[in-house]
């Protein structure tokens, strides 16, 4: 018996992360989010004239605001996924400073803010991951949709592409069940560090 097979299946694993991200108390979330900002920041690096893709934060997600800050300032291009099937990878739109933002309803949209129609779409050089959970070894639990492994392994085949889970450190497991689709991530970036992810054998 492998040692994945002995670990609990996803919803429950992904139920048990989301309930500490909930524990979070308002002032806890907002100081995590900065550092987790600082450490991101840090590790991306020069992200001049480059396009990175964030996310919106919803529910008791990490805030992505004070990334979103530090990056306009270092000069990245900032877009944000928008979902155009349940069954197809992610599309990007530019997101430009002072842009509203428009909560888009439907199937498998969950009614998250998106950049206007009227945004051009792009190609994103980094995209920074939602997560319910994660491990140190860049495995990460969504929230069941394979909306970021479609779109992971659709962007890898065109280009590299960096891939950044961000996420509070209180959602880390020790490990994750991984299947042949799921796809790994380059780094994690909480509010604790960053944990760099090797290549596996």
């Amino acid at each position: 018996m492998t040692a994945a097979s002995t670990l609990p299946d996803k919803p429950t694993l992904r139920a048990a992360a989301l309930a500490r991200r909930a524990g979070l108390e308002p002032h806890m979330r907002a100081e995590a989010s900065a550092r987790a900002a600082a450490h991101a920041l840090s590790w991306l690096g020069d992200v001049k004239g480059e396009v990175v893709a964030l996310f919106a934060p919803i529910g008791t997600e990490i805030d992505t605001g004070p990334l979103a800050s530090g990056l306009r300032a270092a000069g990245a291009r900032l877009a944000l996924p928008v979902v155009v099937d349940m069954k197809a990878p992610l599309l990007f739109r530019l997101w430009s400073a002072g842009e509203p933002l428009v909560e888009v309803a439907g199937p498998g949209r969950l009614s998250i803010p998106v950049p206007p129609e009227s945004a051009p779409l792009v190609i994103p050089d980094v995209l920074v991951v939602p997560l319910a959970a994660f491990d140190p070894g860049g495995h990460r639990l969504g929230y069941g949709g394979g909306y970021y492994d479609r779109t992971l392994a659709a962007l890898r085949r065109a280009k590299r592409v960096e891939a950044l889970g961000y996420a509070f450190a209180v959602q880390e497991l020790p490990c994750l069940p991984a299947e042949p689709h799921d796809e790994r991530l380059d780094a994690v970036v909480t509010d604790a560090g960053i944990i760099t992810v090797t290549a596996e054998d």
